[in-house]
């Protein structure tokens, strides 16, 4: 079991007087990447123009745009709220990255009054995600959020 509140400390200090956001994330995509089991990516896309671009994460090479409305992470964007997908091909629409990916759990990040991008996980297993890992990278997020710019 995943220690969230552990994580979120550990944000918090690997974030502590860091002015520049890249830095910021990526450290939490190493910090996920190092403290979830059974992942196969852990990153951002973040919002530029209107769409979503790739940001700081570990893992295999990954898709470099999406539009908000398509996919896992531009359904997250376009209704604003955490999707928890237990089962990847039974998402329409689902855009496959890596075709490992069986599960996954995009969360919105905002900053500044407005939408920053999201957090993006995905699992080669199914129904890898549940609601205790929603509530804690939920939690990581909000952390995020205080320190984004």
């Amino acid at each position: 079991m995943t220690d969230y509140d552990l994580m979120c400390r550990q944000l918090g200090s690997l974030s502590e007087g860091v002015a520049w956001d890249m830095t910021v994330l990526s450290n939490a995509a190493a910090l996920l990447w190092d403290s979830l089991q059974d992942i196969n990516w852990a990153g951002f896309y973040l919002m530029k123009e209107g769409k979503l671009l790739l940001g700081p994460f570990q893992g295999k090479p990954a898709c470099t745009v999406i539009e908000v409305g398509k996919g896992v992470c531009g359904t997250a964007i376009a209704e604003d709220r955490t999707q928890l997908v237990k089962n990847v091909h039974e998402f329409p629409g689902h855009i496959a990255c890596d075709s490992a990916s069986n599960s996954e759990i995009v969360i919105p990040i905002h900053a500044g009054g407005a939408c920053y991008g999201v957090l993006d996980i995905d699992s080669p297993l199914l129904c890898r995600f549940n609601e205790a890992d929603k509530e804690g990278l939920e939690a990581f997020v909000r952390i995020l959020e205080s320190i984004l710019s």
